[in-house]
């Protein structure tokens, strides 16, 4: 099983199948527009300007589990992603990342890559990076700042 097997939902409601990023490097990141890591998304959007050029792409899910910190519809999220930060890389519906209602993917990715702390998603900006071939090559903790991922970034392109 590959990452290119899920479908998820966009932001506007439609069914998206992962597969459109075939042969592509990805980093998947549950966010939140109300968290102290919501920063983060200026060195998201700083990666996906330096590298979507080159085949990368981040897939964006916003997540309201880690103490309500995305409370917005999807298009709210969206409107406050786009105004604040110029965010242009794909966002998609919000979902659960743990628990009985998490999405497919999640629970795909968390059995790929445990993390030092177990299985579950810790908190907001937890980060999947994703090979070529459709493979987990690493998780990231929320802590980890998106340009410090360069390295990594670069290797799988």
């Amino acid at each position: 099983m590959t990452i290119y097997d899920f479908t998820v939902t966009d932001a506007e409601g439609n069914e998206a199948g992962l597969n459109a990023y075939r042969g592509k490097a990805l980093l998947v990141v549950n966010t939140a527009t109300g968290c102290g890591f919501t920063p983060q998304y200026a060195g998201l959007q700083a990666l996906y300007q330096k590298y979507a050029a080159r085949g990368f792409e981040i897939l964006d899910f916003p997540c309201n589990q880690f103490a309500r910190q995305a409370p917005g519809t999807d298009a709210e999220i969206g409107d406050f992603c786009v105004s604040r930060y110029g965010t242009t890389f794909p966002r998609f519906k919000k979902i659960d990342v743990n628990g009985k209602r998490a999405a497919p993917l999640y629970d795909w990715l968390k059995s790929q890559k445990g993390g030092l702390l177990g299985k579950n998603i810790k908190w907001n900006f937890t980060k999947f990076l994703i090979d070529k071939n459709g493979g987990v090559a690493a998780r990231f903790a929320p802590t980890v700042k998106p340009l410090s991922l360069e390295a990594e970034i670069e290797r799988l392109l």
